[in-house]
């Protein structure tokens, strides 16, 4: 398979961009991830035109605005340049499917990036990075994720699997935009939806029947719009439960009834948290090689991402 092209915060990547002339390399984007991922490292401060080393910025609350300005003279705002090269850049990353970004940075933060006052206080507050904020408005279907927050078991499989849900949607799906692809895709992930909310489920369900003979066009956009905001969503233990159930459904009348047995013992063992994700998903794939349908044996619930990187593992 070609890699995934990815959007990265070149930092991680061991370059020496950041305002203190270092770098902030992150170990398992560069060992682990990009035996999938290939990235496009972006730096927005050296896109503006900042050297390195620079005067650090940070975000200071004005009004009702929030600007990006020099720590030690708020004479120096570059707020309107960053958010301009958000725009420049897209052209850039137009096919990534994914994007790391650095935490903390009065850039790229993802999230809870402290704002500070005109004075220099804390204003108590938080805010994202002004660049990554604009990109995630002009591409809200992008999966951002901070580095940081890939250490987190769930987020992480979280951002892996919206990741290459989007590239697959964008391979098989969008490069050549038909209702039949929209169909055969809908029919894979249909319980990867579920894991994440049933009503988005029924809702995607509804969008494909178009009942309405809406125009093609309109029905992938809301589709997209709306599968990737669902994705977003992490999924339950509860809500992988009852997937595990319905997908079972499709086995039971092939299965011994010592094998049901067994597999509703380990679904409920994953349910009260004794065992992870992967030891009933890893049950299920080894009866379907014996049993079940073409329909079930392709969902893409039970194959979301490459098994080497272990993601459900941890789930």
């Amino acid at each position: 398979m070609n890699k995934i092209k990815i959007a990265i915060s070149s930092c991680l990547l061991g370059n020496k961009v950041r305002f203190d002339g270092g770098h902030k390399q992150s170990k398992y984007c560069l060992n682990i991830l990009s035996d999938w991922f290939e990235y496009t490292p972006v730096c927005p401060e050296m896109g503006i035109g900042l050297p390195t080393p620079r005067p650090p910025i940070h975000l200071v609350r004005v009004a009702e605005d929030i600007r990006v300005k020099k720590v030690d003279d708020h004479s120096l705002d570059v707020t309107d340049e960053l958010r301009g090269y958000a725009h420049k850049t897209l052209p850039k990353i137009h096919d990534a499917c994914g994007y790391i970004v650095i935490r903390n940075s009065p850039s790229c933060g993802m999230e809870r990036v402290k704002v500070y006052h005109e004075n220099g206080n804390p204003a108590g507050e938080s805010f994202r990075g002004v660049y990554i904020d604009e990109i995630m408005k002009l591409h809200p279907n992008l999966p951002v994720e901070e580095e940081g927050r890939l250490q987190d078991p769930k987020l992480r499989e979280n951002f892996i699997t919206r990741v290459f849900a989007y590239h697959d949607w964008k391979q098989s799906v969008m490069s050549e935009p038909s209702m039949k692809k929209l169909i055969d895709f809908h029919s894979r992930y249909k319980y990867m939806v579920m894991a994440h909310s049933y009503q988005a489920y029924k809702e995607l369900g509804r969008l494909v029947a178009n009942t309405e003979q809406r125009e093609v066009t309109e029905l992938l956009k809301e589709y997209e719009d709306t599968l990737m905001q669902t994705l977003k969503k992490v999924a339950s233990s509860k809500s992988h439960t009852n997937v595990l159930y319905h997908i079972l459904g499709y086995l039971k009348r092939d299965l011994t009834s010592a094998a049901k047995q067994e597999l509703v013992k380990v679904i409920e063992q994953y349910r009260k948290g004794l065992v992870t994700l992967v030891v009933p998903v890893t049950l299920i794939n080894h009866y379907l090689t014996q049993f079940g349908s073409d329909y079930i044996r392709q969902q893409a619930y039970l194959n979301p991402h490459p098994l080497e990187l272990g993601l459900r593992n941890y789930l």
